[in-house]
């Protein structure tokens, strides 16, 4: 079917009141705002159609349903006044029901409606339509009050930057829409041919996030595609509490931009079974999972004990998938004053069965973003990575380098270890423990890669950390390393306690505590690194 009008705009008329006489309303700005970005983004001028003569008293006429019926979508813009307006949630009714006979209410996977939160609601009193689909917040809380603050274009600068954001993220999501709909229409080739559409747009219908989605819940388990055909990567991006909102927004925008899509593509229920069924059917066709944890515990659904935040990691840690992987990031600095969270955050640090499968990184959002791409590369540019920095550093030397990882504390107790395997010709890397948390964490793992051997100084560490750093040599190959390591040793150092008494693994050579140093204990570490 031919639409006379693109977009429809339903709001509350209240919500474009200026607040400063003469300026213009929300509403318009964010018409018009939306006007010019769709026409860069399609290469044409949209049609978008809103009445701002409408009055309270105006009868809900046959000829606005009419025209309702050849709209091609519709932008419900969600206040306080707008879920109380009969007016409004009637639009909203008549659009799905005339929308039925008009092509359907669906194009592709998503529903020709978005929902624009223009100040924040309750989800339990949004319109029973838009409940479950996840819409395009225009405001922001404060965490220091509690109180939410909506954006808009003339707001500080960094209220602004978000504003556009956006708007950007809801202009790309409908320019792919009405690129569906005309190539339903048969007014575009077929898909696999340039719709026009910005490449920053994900090219599977499917694709939907908080950052900005109008994708509803879907029972479809068909395979997301990008422009060419291939098949997309789906990403597991976890809902988050809301202090990290931004954050995860700005994660959904990176994946959705370099082609991946995103689950899940609905808000997850607030009933524990249905959380569940969601939850672990949406990471059944993931390959990564991503979680963002924060200093807020989240919303606890009913019938659960914990928050969804911990659910999502609970299911993602219970999911075997071959190759699948999670990720997870906390902000620098992370501090909480929840004692829930509190204990989250410290297992993420210390619980060997929450990190097994798992990076945990505490870094600056674009690092943790780089993660994210390193590890959806394909196992072959990895391993080739890997090659070329073995090749690199080891270029013209014939040095075997020693790996000796410690814990900060016993930095200073290993000294006399360094200088014997250094005047036995051995070349001894330790642990850098000053700089970024990120450019620590690389050389870590370059430091994985790149020498020969490993000794792990089991001194002020405890059995935790002891088995966080062996789990990380065991992923050595996922950094890049191709060849086996020629050595590696536990060096059972003071202080004396049961659990480095009873110490025994079949990963490592471990060298009995001593109370002084004696080089005749490393004599059977050196005939493995020699041979």
């Amino acid at each position: 079917m031919k639409f006379d009008s693109d977009i429809f705009v339903s709001y509350a008329h209240i919500d474009d009141q200026a607040l400063v006489e003469g300026q213009k309303g929300w509403i318009a700005n964010l018409h018009r705002a939306l006007e010019i970005r769709l026409a860069q983004l399609l290469g044409k001028q949209p049609k978008i159609w809103r009445d701002p003569k409408l009055q309270g008293n105006d009868v809900f006429s046959d000829k606005l349903i009419d025209r309702l019926g050849r709209v091609g979508l519709l932008v419900s813009v969600l206040s306080p006044r707008y879920v109380n307006s009969d007016w409004c949630t009637r639009e909203l009714r008549e659009f799905y029901r005339v929308s039925e006979s008009a092509g359907g209410i669906r194009v592709g996977d998503k529903i020709r409606v978005f929902k624009v939160v223009k100040t924040q609601i309750p989800l339990e009193r949004h319109p029973g339509e838009l409940q479950e689909v996840l819409g395009y917040d225009f405001f922001i809380v404060d965490p220091e009050t509690g109180r939410a603050r909506e954006l808009s274009q003339g707001s500080g600068p960094e209220d602004s930057r978000r504003y556009w954001a956006r708007l950007d993220d809801l202009a790309h999501d409908i320019t792919e829409a009405l690129t569906l709909l005309e190539r339903q229409n048969g007014a575009l080739p077929p898909a696999g041919v340039s719709s026009g559409a910005s490449n920053s747009a994900s090219a599977d219908p499917a694709d939907s996030s908080s950052a900005g989605s109008n994708s509803a819940g879907s029972n479809s388990t068909d395979s997301a595609s990008t422009a060419s055909g291939e098949e997309a990567v789906v990403v597991y991006l976890a809902e988050t509490s809301f202090d990290l909102k931004n954050e995860r927004d700005v994660i959904k925008r990176e994946l959705l931009g370099h082609g991946y899509k995103v689950l899940p593509d609905r808000p997850l229920p607030l009933i524990a079974p249905e959380a569940e069924e969601l939850i672990k059917g949406a990471l059944e066709r993931c390959k990564l999972s991503v979680h963002l944890v924060g200093r807020n515990y989240g919303i606890v659904p009913e019938g659960a004990a914990q928050s969804l935040v911990v659910l999502q990691n609970e299911y993602a840690i219970a999911f075997d998938g071959g190759d699948f992987t999670r990720l997870i990031w906390m902000p620098p600095n992370l501090t909480t004053d929840d004692e829930r969270q509190r204990g989250f955050i410290d297992s993420l640090h210390n619980d060997p069965r929450i990190q097994d499968g798992a990076d945990v990184l505490q870094a600056s959002l674009e690092d943790f973003k780089t993660a994210i791409h390193k590890k959806l590369e394909p196992p072959e540019a990895a391993a080739d990575d890997g090659h070329d920095l073995l090749d690199e550093v080891n270029l013209g030397d014939d040095l075997v380098r020693i790996y000796l990882i410690c814990d900060q504390r016993d930095l200073d107790y290993t000294l006399p270890l360094e200088d014997y395997l250094y005047d036995q010709g051995f070349e001894v890397v330790v642990p850098v423990f000053d700089g970024d948390e990120a450019q620590l964490r690389k050389d870590h793992e370059e430091n994985l890669v790149i020498c020969d051997a490993i000794i792990f100084y089991y001194g002020s560490g405890n059995e935790l950390w002891l088995r966080r750093k062996l789990r990380e040599m065991q992923k050595s190959a996922a950094f890049g390393r191709t060849k086996p390591l020629r050595a590696k040793a536990i060096y059972v150092a003071q202080p004396e306690t049961p659990q480095k008494r009873r110490i025994r693994t079949r990963e490592a050579l471990v060298i009995p505590q001593q109370k002084d140093f004696e080089s005749l204990a490393l004599a059977p570490f050196l005939e493995q690194l020699r041979s």
